[in-house]
């Protein structure tokens, strides 16, 4: 057996090849540019994503030697990309990462909007998503609202070019509109965001049993696969990976040290109550839910603080946060560098990066190692906000390459990490979930632990996890401190003036 399976990142689109036993035979990858016009926009060409999922196909198969089975699919979640009746972009898509309406989130937070959606779809909203995005863009570009047909995700975008369907996979649609519990949409979320005029635009929503369609001959044209092929639509990307590395069944958890970071736990149940905090992601099947944090700045934290202590590469930042201690000599770091702010564990499009502590005793190895505590911190922090109580923990993308990082984290957590030997997750679960939809495999929990790819496991250290729990309790305290005057800060900007002074 043989499958070409494509994760369409952000930066990165990959397809990868898998023989029967799910081992890796090729990778094909393409480079891809985020734009940004404007500030807090985050936007892709998307005829360019396109061409680059039909160019890493071609690759791969020619690469390879006989016929493929089936093609399957995972992309990058979130965002907006509208089509017009003809299946044409109207226009760049919006990102994940976009942060162009931020003021119409603060007003739903303020006025409780964002809360009461929470308690029908357990997750919370944040600019990136297409429900602030289309307000932003029936203001700004009216004609460009008018002109579409449908609102896809990239998942969609890309399955509608190879099977020419318009449709949105369970998972992505989860978030911002599904009623979790009956998985269909809501009428009072469209309500309470002000969009039952968008109502029309939102695409047919798929689960398991409607992932598979087939290759048209114009996709065939363009990626060098026959015509007919079974094309599988598999959950977005952080789902995807979640399946990938064998976090399938409820009390799994794994952690994506990527351009997101997004700690994540496998669920049997639906809890929309208590404090409003991440993504609650239905899966495709019966009674699984991903409950996900995915933050809106992670392994790119990293490349900053490389370019600002002017370094060559990450592994030299590791090398330098070696010189430091743990606890980074007293130095905190809050790495919300995002433009748009926070949404996970925590919804801020205000929050900002804060260094708090330094003095000049402090040099660049405290701050490397500050850098690599906050990030950790943050997987700490998403993982209480999730309720689970996970005995391992998975890690993936590109910074679980460092033996240092998997180790920090397993002591900042206090949970064992383990990172997986497959070089790409999000396309290992699509290729599961494509086993699933033809057929060939009948339960997704026992497929996903047979092909996972567990290898090097790093225990947490007792005096360490010691210190990392007084750590992250003070962290927490210091955010809260910090946000009041990000908060001013960002009125300022908006206002055009300066911050004023703190009156006691």
């Amino acid at each position: 057996m043989l499958a070409l399976c494509t994760d369409v990142g952000t930066s990165l689109i990959k397809t990868v090849a898998y023989d029967g036993a799910g081992a890796e035979i090729t990778v094909a990858r393409r480079p891809m540019d985020v734009l940004r016009p404007r500030p807090g926009h985050a936007e892709q060409d998307m005829r360019a994503v396109w061409d680059g999922v039909a160019s890493s196909l071609r690759e791969a198969s020619e690469r390879v030697r006989g016929d493929v089975d089936f093609v399957a699919l995972t992309a990058q979640g979130d965002g907006c990309w509208l089509v017009d009746e003809r299946g044409e972009p109207t226009g760049n898509a919006a990102l994940w990462s976009d942060g162009r309406n931020a003021e119409i989130v603060d007003r739903w937070e303020r006025d409780g909007t964002i809360e009461r959606a929470f308690r029908i779809n357990g997750s919370l909203t944040f600019p990136g998503l297409p429900n602030a995005i289309l307000h932003h863009m029936r203001e700004h570009e009216p004609g460009r609202v008018e002109r579409a047909h449908r609102a896809l995700y990239c998942g969609g975008w890309t399955f509608f070019k190879l099977t020419g369907e318009l449709a949105v996979d369970e998972s992505d649609a989860s978030v911002p509109l599904l009623d979790i519990r009956s998985h269909r949409y809501s009428p009072e979320l469209l309500r309470l965001y002000d969009l039952e005029w968008a109502a029309p635009l939102l695409p047919e929503v798929r689960g398991m049993e409607r992932r598979v369609a087939r290759l048209t001959p114009e996709a065939a044209s363009d990626t060098g696969l026959p015509a007919g092929l079974p094309v599988v639509l598999a959950p977005y990307d952080i789902a995807s990976t979640a399946i990938g590395i064998g976090a399938a069944a409820p009390g799994r958890a794994c952690s994506i040290l990527g351009t997101t970071l997004c700690t994540e736990v496998m669920t049997d149940r639906v809890n929309t109550e208590g404090e409003p905090a991440g993504f609650t992601i239905a899966m495709g099947v019966p009674d699984r839910y991903l409950r996900a944090y995915p933050t809106l700045a992670g392994t790119d934290v990293i490349d900053w603080a490389v370019a600002m202590l002017r370094l060559e590469e990450p592994a030299e930042l590791v090398a330098l946060a070696r010189g430091s201690e743990p606890g980074a000599r007293g130095a905190v770091f809050m790495p919300y560098l995002s433009p748009a702010g926070e949404r996970a564990p925590f919804l801020n499009p205000s929050a900002r990066g804060t260094f708090v502590g330094l003095s000049l005793e402090h040099g660049r190895d405290d701050i490397a190692m500050a850098v690599l505590e906050g990030l950790s911190l943050v997987v700490r922090d998403c993982l209480e906000a999730s309720a689970g109580e996970p005995t391992e923990l998975g890690l993936c993308g590109g910074g679980a390459s460092s033996d240092f990082w998997c180790q920090l984290i397993a002591d900042v957590t206090g949970i064992a990490t383990f990172r997986s030997l497959d070089s790409e997750l999000g396309a290992k679960g699509a290729f599961i979930t494509g086993l699933i939809a033809t057929g060939r495999e009948s339960d997704t929990e026992r497929t996903a632990e047979r092909l996972a790819c567990a290898g090097d496991r790093f225990e947490p250290r007792e005096d360490q996890s010691a210190l990392y729990a007084e750590r992250y309790r003070q962290f927490v305290e210091l955010r809260g401190a910090a946000a009041v005057m990000w908060q001013r800060i960002a009125d300022a900007s908006r206002a055009g003036g300066v911050v004023a002074p703190v009156h006691g």
